[in-house]
C-alpha cells in the first residue's frame, strides 16, 4: 500500500510571517519529526498569491497580503525546508484553500495501488479542512487522516472545530 503525507501551507508567512501564530510555531517540531519518520511520498501545497491579491475575492475578505509568489513569506519555514532536504517531494501551488490539482497529482502518484494518505500544516480551519475534504470527496474508500499535533488554526478554538468537522466527514485524527 501506498501512503502520501500531505503538508499543507507550511509557509513562513503562516508560521511566524503576516498571518503567523504561536500555535502554528509551536506545531513546528512534531511537524519536523512527522516529515523526517515519513516513510512514503510527500506532497507540499504552497499557498499562492500575487500582487494583485487585494483585488481578489479572498482579498477583500482577509485584507492582509501573504504567500505572494516569490516573496519570503511565500519560501517553507526553514526547519521544515530542512526537513525536506534530500526527500524526494511534490510542490503543489494552488491559489485557493483547498487545491483542485491534488486529487489528480495522487491518483497518477498511486497508479493502480491503494493508499492511504495524511495531512499535516496551516491552517486547520482553513486549507487542512478544505484539502481533506476533497480528497475525502475524490478518494472515498481511502484513509484519511489528519495529524491533529502537527496542525494549528486560526485559533484554538477555530482548529478545535475543524477537526471536529473532519471527524464528522469519517477522517481519521490522530
Amino acid at each position: 500500500m501506498k501512503k502520501f503525507l500531505i503538508v499543507v501551507d507550511m509557509q513562513k508567512d503562516f508560521v511566524d510571517g503576516a498571518l503567523g501564530s504561536e500555535e502554528a510555531l509551536a506545531i513546528i517540531p512534531a511537524a519536523v519529526r512527522k516529515i523526517a519518520e515519513f516513510d512514503g511520498e510527500i506532497f507540499v501545497t504552497y499557498d499562492t498569491h500575487f500582487d494583485d491579491y487585494m483585488d481578489t475575492a479572498e482579498g477583500k475578505k482577509l485584507p492582509v497580503p501573504h504567500c505572494i509568489k516569490g516573496s519570503d513569506g511565500w519560501q517553507l519555514n526553514k526547519d521544515i525546508m530542512a526537513a525536506l532536504k534530500g526527500r524526494n517531494y511534490t510542490p503543489v501551488e494552488k491559489y485557493t484553500f483547498g487545491s483542485v490539482k491534488l486529487p489528480e497529482l495522487i491518483s497518477k502518484a498511486a497508479g493502480t495501488e491503494e493508499f492511504s494518505i495524511e495531512l499535516i500544516g496551516l491552517c486547520t480551519d482553513i486549507c487542512v479542512v478544505s484539502n481533506a475534504l476533497l480528497l475525502k470527496a475524490n478518494f472515498p474508500e481511502a484513509g484519511i487522516a489528519v495529524d491533529e499535533a502537527c496542525c494549528a488554526g486560526v485559533t484554538p478554538e477555530k482548529h478545535r472545530a475543524a477537526i471536529e468537522t473532519m471527524r464528522s466527514c469519517q477522517i481519521d485524527i490522530l
